[in-house]
């Protein structure tokens, strides 16, 4: 308990920094390699520095030698198996602006491409008058939505959408949930809506995705099977007759979160104001 105490005694704010640039590069290498080839290969040499160690505790001496000798070696050959994965890591750090990026930025950049991926198959649904049905979750949680389909959690493609909602498609019947970066279930039943006064060439889909709307703060992309085209239901009412661009509009002004300032661009802007009081006076 003493050490311990000691230890607190002597921690510094340098301390503090030191551990959390060695948790963020770890995570930066997690996040690098995640699905990728080079997780396998470090499963693996965990192992191998596993039984290194083992066979030193059992004195296990030809065991240990030809293991010592293999991971020197082995230093070389990783670097080697590795090159794809390092040229990537080195890469990523040319391109990143480590200090001046918020997760606000990063998080516009993410939603900016699904709407690009979301309108790409709105386009081709629309050109081949192939019918879909499109829920976006926002802040109203839809689990019991994706209960009633077949899931998925896929990422975000145009051509995945569009195969699911191709003719004879054993999903292109019910709705596509969409939650964050994922396409978490196909072939989701709907509630129809209960207003008395709706429009009557409106089909199924267009009253599910009013239905939809009513009973959360959704956003459903309907695509019309007869005549191809898009609508948007949104805070309860359905926009009809939408171009390409509009939609796009719509959804990028619904679902991206207000871009904040990082902590350096303050400065820089604090800085810049300061220098034009500067010239001014």
């Amino acid at each position: 308990m003493g050490n311990f105490l000691e230890l607190f005694a002597n921690f510094r704010i340098i301390d503090l920094i030191d551990i959390i640039i060695v948790a963020v590069i770890f995570y930066k290498l997690l996040m690098l390699i995640k699905e990728t080839r080079a997780e396998q290969l470090i499963k693996g040499l965990i192992v191998l520095l596993v039984v290194l160690n083992v066979s030193k505790l059992l004195k296990m001496h030809m065991v240990h030698f030809i293991l010592e000798n293999t991971m020197t070696v082995g230093v070389i050959a990783l670097l080697v198996v590795f090159q794809p994965e390092l040229r990537r890591a080195l890469e990523y750090i040319g391109r990143t602006r480590w200090l001046s990026i918020s997760i606000s930025e990063v998080i516009k950049e993410e939603v900016l491409n699904n709407i690009e991926e979301i309108v790409n198959a709105t386009t081709l649904l629309s050109r081949s008058k192939t019918g879909a049905l499109m829920v976006i979750e926002r802040d109203t949680g839809l689990n019991e939505i994706v209960d009633t389909g077949t899931l998925i959690e896929g990422k975000i493609s145009a051509l995945l959408i569009a195969n699911i909602f191709e003719h004879n498609a054993p999903l292109h019947d019910g709705a596509i949930l969409i939650k964050k970066s994922k396409i978490m279930a196909a072939g989701c039943f709907l509630p129809l809506s209960t207003k008395a006064n709706l429009s009557r060439d409106l089909g199924t889909r267009h009253r599910a995705a009013l239905g939809m709307v009513e009973n959360s703060d959704a956003l459903v992309v309907v695509v019309s099977e007869e005549t191809g085209a898009i609508s948007l239901a949104i805070d309860g009412e359905l926009k009809r007759f939408l171009e390409v661009s509009e939609l796009k509009e719509i959804l990028e002004a619904s679902l991206i979160v207000e871009e904040k300032v990082s902590f350096v661009g303050k400065w820089r802007l604090l800085n810049d104001k300061k220098n034009q009081r500067d010239l001014q006076q």
